[in-house]
């Protein structure tokens, strides 16, 4: 598929967030964009205003007509999240069309770029718009496909024009690696970051072994000479032709790029950075991150360790770029704080992810009850993972929990919220419907509340931040 040939693109769910940045992308390349979604949101109003037209009714006539009269200069991009019954779907795969996922067209964009690909089980979105943060710092021109909106920016897709060309040949992309669906073994990139390896998506992946070898695999597209920065907890064996380096606290195998001395000080890390290969040993010190946790500390070594091989950059513009680097909405998003109530916004969907937001949040308001509203995302996550989330559910003073949000999936009998709830030994525990939380709120105002899910929960957040704002 050439991009140049490609007059109109359709996008099959366009308001999701990687869809959206490939539609953005397209749109800046004067490819006329249009597309469905389920239902409106931000994200789809923000593309209408852009000029993006959107149908919510998945029906055949809502199709544009480009695609009978002129399919051979029409690209249609769908995403694994559209259900198998979908209309629109079903009428163009048996009318023969050819349709490319989101992560095809990901690997079409990136092919003979300069790409700079992060993968993991958590920290994904934080570390890549970080790096996208730094390089607009550093003045050098990319694009970056990012899953989840930059605070810096306002945006998940970002086109850096106005800088410099650091390689002369080829653009730098940044995007996200993901390993649902194995979207990530489309990937050729030349620096690869993995965050962690915790297992999810069992019901692509067969067991933890088979979910741990797909990001072998994903190190092995990795270009000869290309480089690897993995967590320093990672114990995997890596492909030979790749340079190979670890990052974290306690990244101390050689090569390695570590971040030590770390104290905090009125909610800011402040932190050095040492860089051990077999010809360097050297401190950076004076490094600063706004946002709360040890592991986004290690999410900021590891996307400095991405930037710091590439041409011309300086680490003065790095310095500067973490300490006022924002970090992404819903990834620990204040979305109140008042010296009497805070609320934070996260997507934590795993049980590893709930476990270091409310470690973190415990940390830094050690003398504030925390309740926490949680919506599981997908059946199958909640089956294969209920000890986990109930574990961590129950280290919140307050849990509340909501119906799980199926997304892409059909409901499994026996596996739903009050099974979980079953599972948990906090006394506090509560099941509510999105009405009952929003005048649980009203009535009991809570001082640290917590809004955590990869659902529709966000939704909430408008209503949530009016209560506190009329207080």
């Amino acid at each position: 598929m050439n991009l140049n040939e490609i007059k109109h693109a359709y996008f099959l769910g366009i308001g999701g967030i990687g869809m959206s940045a490939i539609a953005r992308y397209l749109k800046s390349r004067g490819i006329v964009v249009s597309g469905y979604d389920k239902t409106p949101s931000e994200l789809t109003d923000a593309l209408q205003k852009e000029g993006v037209d959107i149908t919510f009714e998945d029906s055949i006539a809502t199709l544009p007509s480009c695609i009978a009269t002129s399919p051979e200069s029409v690209l249609l991009v769908y995403t694994p999240a559209i259900p198998a019954d979908h209309i629109q779907l079903n009428h163009l795969r048996d009318n023969g069309y050819s349709l490319y996922k989101r992560s095809e067209v990901l690997g079409i964009i990136s092919k003979d770029a300069f790409c700079i690909a992060v993968a993991g089980t958590h920290g994904k979105t934080t570390t890549s718009t970080l790096i996208a943060h730094l390089l607009y710092e550093c003045n050098v021109n990319f694009a970056a496909f990012l899953g989840g909106i930059s605070a810096n920016y306002g945006t998940n897709y970002i086109n850096q024009t106005s800088g410099r060309e650091i390689f002369p040949d080829k653009p730098v992309i940044i995007l996200e690696a993901d390993e649902f669906d194995r979207s990530f073994h489309r990937l050729n990139p030349d620096t690869a970051i993995i965050t962690a390896i915790d297992p999810d998506h069992l019901d692509i992946y067969e067991n933890e072994e088979a979910f741990r070898e797909a990001f072998r695999i994903f190190a092995g597209k990795i270009k000869s000479g290309g480089q690897i920065i993995y967590h320093h907890s990672l114990k995997e064996t890596w492909p030979a032709q790749i340079q190979c380096t670890a990052y974290g606290t306690q990244a101390n195998v050689v090569p390695s790029v570590a971040c030590n001395n770390i104290i905090t000080s009125e909610g800011t890390f402040h932190f050095d950075i040492t860089i051990s290969n077999e010809n360097i040993h050297k401190t950076l010190p004076g490094w600063q991150s706004g946002l709360p946790g040890f592991h986004n500390v290690e999410n900021a070594t590891a996307a400095v360790a991405a930037c710091l091989n590439l041409p011309g950059i300086l680490k003065a513009d790095l310095r500067s770029g973490v300490s006022s680097y924002r970090g992404a909405k819903r990834r620990f998003e204040y979305v109140v704080k008042t010296p009497d109530y805070i609320v934070i916004d996260d997507y934590a969907h795993h049980p590893q992810e709930l476990n270091a937001i409310i470690g973190s949040v415990k940390a830094l308001h050690p003398n504030k009850a925390i309740t926490g509203i949680f919506q599981p995302h997908l059946f199958t996550r909640t089956r294969d993972f209920a000890d986990g989330f109930a574990e961590s559910l129950d280290k919140l003073d307050n849990p509340i929990l909501l119906d799980i949000y199926p997304a892409r999936e059909l409901p499994i009998p026996g596996i739903t919220s009050d099974w979980l709830l079953d599972k948990m030994k906090n006394s506090a525990k509560k099941r509510m419907e999105n009405k009952e939380v929003i005048e649980f709120i009203k009535k009991t105002k809570p001082s640290l509340l917590l809004i955590l899910g990869a659902g529709d929960i966000d939704r909430l957040v408008p209503v949530i931040k009016e209560i506190y704002h009329g207080i």
